[in-house]
């Protein structure tokens, strides 16, 4: 085959990327100590290995992080003259939530309607398999070579957010180096678009517990004139947003905009699977109250639940809220206007404590680069429209170590995970035209980027 026979290379590949994204879904890398499955989340390290392996890759390694974690390492240099590429992704996947909720089986890669299902099949194991796609279908055409320098990392506690790998990174500083650096998690903008994410909000996360009684009481004795701490709580929480559904948190600002494209409600209201009638929070532009501004999400209240529940005044409740953070806002300042916010909004005298947990920082990339100008060129030629640019609304932290260590690489930010693919909710999917659409993307950005770099780019 030659370069110009990419496409069909690739399309070759795709029973085998089908195959292998199955072996990987079975694993339920899910790293969470507190889950037990240690070994699954080393089994996946170790079949990321043998993949690597298996494509020539040298120096494989195993690395074990500082959270306790294995992140996957190795590269394929040797190309004088050629730019190094760093591809990285993830194994560890989220908790399936509720097995039972799911159509098929949450770790069995099931077909079904044109897309593949399983828990990681698109995040962020699809985003491996398009690695792998990729690297192969240039191998195939290239006489078993690659164009550029390539490494790869994939780590193994994204989802957890224990930041095993940013630690391990700063450690050893010269192992990443690289002239610019593919973050395969995340996705288009929509099936089909492509599109290279700009901007990713940071987060933040606290943890709110109200206290105001000694013990619970009979609310028929007491209740009417003891304060509830459940309803304290409410309260507090409901200081977070107007009644427009924006977040609204003492001195921080919420009506930034960011340009790029737009998303037309309809779209998202389908994204998100909105029911009908039910209007959608905040207000101006999707894109702005997405990428541009902070949200506030309550991720979780410990109370009794409604089956069992006793008729009592509740002397203690907590929660667990988290604040997405957009760029241009530190995630300091951000948590201490949450606290503040939380503390002051605090009624009747409650005892209300705000334990600050951890974060990542917000990420804007540099957008004006080789890197980019050979991306959009790809993209381009794989899907036969203009690339796009967007924000996200989640949170990489590596990225913001990435810059760090290597100011002068380029950090480009694309994958499989489009809205469809419902990632980190029951019945995640991949669509299997879209894997094999943005494996020929990565194939031709590789390419193109190896033709256009220059070391005093």
């Amino acid at each position: 085959m030659t370069a110009s026979d990419l496409p069909a290379a690739v399309r070759s590949l795709m029973p085998r990327a089908r195959r292998e994204l199955a072996e990987l879904v079975a694993f339920p890398s899910i790293a969470d100590p507190a889950l037990g499955l240690d070994e699954e989340c080393r089994a996946a390290a170790r079949w990321v290995a043998d993949a690597l392996r298996a494509e020539g890759l040298t120096d494989v390694r195993l690395l074990e992080t500082p959270d306790g974690t294995l992140s996957v390492y190795g590269e394929l240099t040797g190309v004088p003259g050629a730019p190094t590429v760093l591809l990285y992704s993830h194994h560890d996947v989220q908790p399936e939530v509720d097995a039972n909720a799911w159509a098929s089986p949450p770790f069995t890669l099931t077909e079904r309607d044109g897309r593949w299902y399983g828990r990681g099949a698109a995040d962020c194991k699809g985003n491996i398999l398009m690695h792998l796609t990729a690297l192969r279908a240039l191998r195939q055409t290239g006489d078993g070579r690659l164009p550029v320098n390539v490494k790869v990392i994939v780590e193994g506690s994204e989802e957890q957010g224990t930041g095993g790998l940013e630690q391990y990174a700063l450690a050893h500083p010269e192992l990443l180096a690289a002239d610019a650096i593919v973050i395969g998690d995340v996705g288009n903008f929509a099936l089909g678009l492509p599109t290279a994410t700009a901007s990713l909000r940071g987060i933040t996360e606290v943890r709110v517990e109200v206290r105001s009684l000694q013990g619970n009481l009979h609310s028929g004795q007491f209740g009417g004139a003891a304060p509830d701490a459940l309803a304290a709580l409410i309260r507090m929480l409901a200081t977070l947003h107007d009644e427009h559904g924006a977040t609204t948190i003492a001195g921080l600002p919420g009506d930034q905009s960011r340009p790029g494209v737009d998303y037309p409600e309809e779209r998202f209201r389908a994204d998100a699977r909105v029911l009908d009638g039910v209007e959608l929070i905040g207000t101006g532009r999707i894109a702005d109250r997405l990428w541009a501004r902070p949200a506030v999400t309550v991720l979780g209240i410990d109370v009794p639940s409604v089956e069992g529940a006793a008729s009592s005044v509740q002397a203690g409740a907590s929660a667990l809220v988290s604040l997405r953070v957009p760029p241009g806002m530190t995630i300091r300042t951000a948590q201490d206007a949450l606290v503040a916010h939380l503390e002051a909004a605090a009624p009747w005298g409650v005892q209300a404590v705000v334990t600050r947990l951890t974060g990542g920082e917000a990420f804007s990339a540099e957008t004006s680069g080789p890197a980019y100008e050979a991306l959009g060129a790809a993209m381009h030629e794989a899907y036969g429209v203009e690339m796009g640019v967007c924000g996200m609304g989640g949170s990489i932290p590596l990225c913001n170590t990435l810059r760090t260590l290597y100011p002068r690489a380029e950090i480009v930010l694309i994958g499989v995970e489009e809205p469809s693919c419902q990632i980190h909710a029951v019945n995640e999917s991949v669509d299997p035209v879209e894997l094999e659409r943005m494996s020929l993307s990565e194939a031709y950005f590789l390419r193109n980027y190896a033709r256009s770099w220059s070391p005093t780019a």
